[in-house]
């Protein structure tokens, strides 16, 4: 399927949730991440702000916050995404695209240890699709590969493949309220 039509037939699909079961499934998935040794081992956590039923991350951003890990989440500043320092969720304010973002000194994302990447859909091979803007993609690509980009998304959002290009980002692995896909690069790189 091409992205235009995945994109917007996973949307329509998010649209769909009611508020009770973006928070059920968010809730899963959420059990699934705590319990990774990945990042039970993190000292510096980025998350993002959820928007149109995105999978929420207020739960995450608290453990790590009470667990004494650094949270850093993203601001769009002109074309690009900087990742700043949070101290409390109570702090973050609209930014554009009137999604919540700190304010404050940029961290470089290479300091972060997991770096959790919303997206619309994603491939067994890590692949994504966002919402055409770009902005993960120019500010990430530096990081594939260093087993620190985590997709969240729900089961359904998961596809079997997606035509990438060569600026997409890709993942390291996959949460959903179903399971974890650690991405094998050998394999995928292979195809």
């Amino acid at each position: 399927m091409p992205k235009r039509s995945l994109r917007a037939a996973t949307l329509a699909r998010r649209r769909e949730l009611t508020r009770q079961q973006v928070a059920s499934l968010s809730f899963a998935l959420h059990q699934r991440f705590l319990g990774l040794p990945e990042f039970e081992a993190a000292k510096v956590v980025a998350l993002y702000a959820p928007i149109h039923h995105e999978v929420e991350t207020d739960a995450v951003a608290m453990a790590a916050l009470t667990s004494g890990k650094t949270l850093l989440y993203p601001a769009v500043v002109g074309d690009d995404l900087e990742f700043r320092r949070v101290c409390a969720l109570d702090r973050l304010v609209p930014g554009k695209f009137g999604i919540l973002e700190p304010q404050g000194q940029a961290v470089d994302p290479a300091s972060a240890d997991l770096i959790v990447v919303p997206g619309v859909a994603f491939d067994l091979c890590g692949r994504r699709i966002g919402y055409g803007k770009g902005f993960y993609d120019r500010s990430l690509h530096r990081l594939e590969r260093s087993g620190r980009l985590v997709a969240f998304c729900y089961d359904f959002q998961l596809v079997e493949e997606i035509a990438g290009e060569p600026h997409d980002v890709t993942m390291d692995f996959i949460v959903t309220e179903l399971q974890v896909v650690r991405v094998n690069k050998n394999i995928c790189e292979g195809e």
